[in-house]
């Protein structure tokens, strides 16, 4: 009895483990087959911006190049209601008290540049980066040349 059960349980293991009679297993393992030879053209756009990514609120400083002076000691705070605080002192020009300069700014289609409002005639644009403020040209173009790192305000 104990030989004839051995071979019986064999038998019955391997009769659940075969495919069922009427199942085609050559058309699922093509199916499978051509699933994973699929290419998929899904794009996924990255909506990661500065706007939406960094903490960009705050106050930033540094001292920003100057044709005629020292340098042009500069403080901008950003606000979370996309209003600005710009401060500015030409050093080496006598100046005790700063200029000031307040205003809204919105960011530009991409989410990376504040552009402020009010002021003509000089930068309006900065770059956000990751702890920085990067002012950019007339243009709105990155200053590029040996005094490009001169252009970057940092975050206090």
């Amino acid at each position: 009895m104990k030989y004839l059960l051995l071979p019986a349980l064999t038998a019955i293991f391997l009769a659940s483990c075969s495919p069922k009679p009427g199942t085609d297993t050559t058309t699922s393992a093509t199916a499978s087959d051509t699933s994973k030879n699929k290419v998929d053209t899904t794009v996924i756009q990255d909506v990661h911006t500065a706007l939406n990514s960094l903490d960009w609120k705050g106050l930033y400083k540094g001292v920003l190049p100057c044709a005629d002076c020292e340098g042009i000691e500069t403080a901008v705070m950003l606000n979370g209601d996309n209003t600005y605080l710009i401060q500015t002192k030409y050093l080496g020009k006598g100046e005790t008290k700063p200029n000031e300069k307040t205003g809204n700014f919105a960011w530009n289609a991409d989410g990376n540049t504040v552009v402020f409002s009010g002021i003509e005639n000089a930068p309006n644009q900065y770059f956000v980066a990751e702890n920085k403020l990067i002012q950019l040209d007339m243009a709105g173009k990155k200053i590029e040349g040996k005094l490009a790192e001169k252009y970057i305000l940092t975050k206090q």
